[in-house]
């Protein structure tokens, strides 16, 4: 179903891959693009796979969502993950890109159940392992 404020709908995909991330924790993260008028999956990391390789999954030059599980121990040594969302906006990206993804990026968020983090990235250093880190705790 199509978004009247920003045109957009998000692929059914979507939310089943993100519902099998959330609760059976299939996936590491998932990454989405916008595709013509909708939203739809791009990539999916495995269990194991790192936060390097994701990303390291992420275009130098365009703009993407993406959802990933974090693992951490706390301070009492109690293992928490939690959900992050990262608007990925690289500064090489066209300007029409950005204007797109920002606009869409809240209703696409919505649909999606169980963020618990959102992080907005224009480069790496943005979104680098310590700011993840800080974000969690």
């Amino acid at each position: 179903m199509a978004n009247s404020a920003s045109g957009m709908a998000v692929h059914d995909d979507c939310k089943l891959k993100f519902h099998e991330l959330k609760t059976k924790r299939s996936y590491r993260f998932i990454t989405f693009k916008i595709e013509g008028q909708q939203v739809v999956v791009d990539k999916i990391g495995s269990p194991t796979d790192s936060y390097d390789n994701f990303t390291a999954s992420l275009p130098a030059d365009e703009c993407r969502y993406a959802v990933f599980d974090f693992d951490f121990t706390t301070d009492e040594n109690c293992q928490k993950s939690k959900i992050f969302f990262i608007a990925w906006a690289p500064d090489t990206s066209k300007i029409r890109s950005k204007m797109v993804y920002a606009s869409s990026k809240d209703r696409f968020k919505r649909e999606l159940d169980g963020i618990q983090v959102e992080l907005q990235a224009t480069d790496p250093s943005e979104m680098s392992l310590d700011i993840v880190k800080g974000r969690a705790y």
